[in-house]
């Protein structure tokens, strides 16, 4: 095994700490009865069958499988995508981690509940961002990591070679 694997264990606890937040969060909350945190924060237990911002949530159930294979495919492509890093490309391993992580965690709910459970809610002057949940945050911040080191990383890659 290449040693960008290794960030494997990052996806892992992502799933781990995802599944057990939501977990916490369908024992303790009502559904969608907000529980204020913050004066901008709520809990909002919320299940949501579509994609991002309850993408295709309307449909009669066939988003969930594909959301379901897409997950996979990403999954095991992303996987191979690490395989392949050098030792150095550490950010770029460590977002395709998070990533993976967010993407399995959101799988899990896909395959058992049928739809995904989302909990963290902010809100500001009446206007409220969707709901979303610990896999939403790791594959968020994944794909933050993976924009920053394509712009980033490649400058300093072309630095490195002249």
């Amino acid at each position: 095994m290449q040693r960008p694997l290794r960030w494997l264990w990052l996806a892992a606890a992502i799933v781990v700490l995802d599944l057990a937040t939501k977990y916490a969060a369908s024992a303790w909350l009502s559904y969608g009865r907000p529980v204020e945190v913050l004066p901008f924060f709520n809990l909002t237990l919320l299940h949501n069958t579509g994609a991002a911002f309850s993408f295709l949530a309307g449909h009669p159930g066939w988003q969930r499988w594909f959301f379901a294979t897409v997950a996979v495919g990403a999954s095991i492509g992303l996987t191979i995508w690490m395989s392949r890093l050098k030792r150095d490309e550490t950010l770029m391993a460590v977002s395709l981690a998070m990533i993976i992580g967010g993407a399995l965690g959101n799988l899990y709910d896909r395959l058992v509940h049928g739809y995904v459970v989302d909990f963290l809610s902010f809100h500001a002057a009446g206007w409220y961002y969707p709901a979303f949940n610990v896999a939403d945050i790791g594959i968020t911040l994944g794909a933050a990591g993976l924009i920053w080191e394509s712009v980033i990383g490649e400058r300093r890659r072309a630095r490195q070679r002249s």
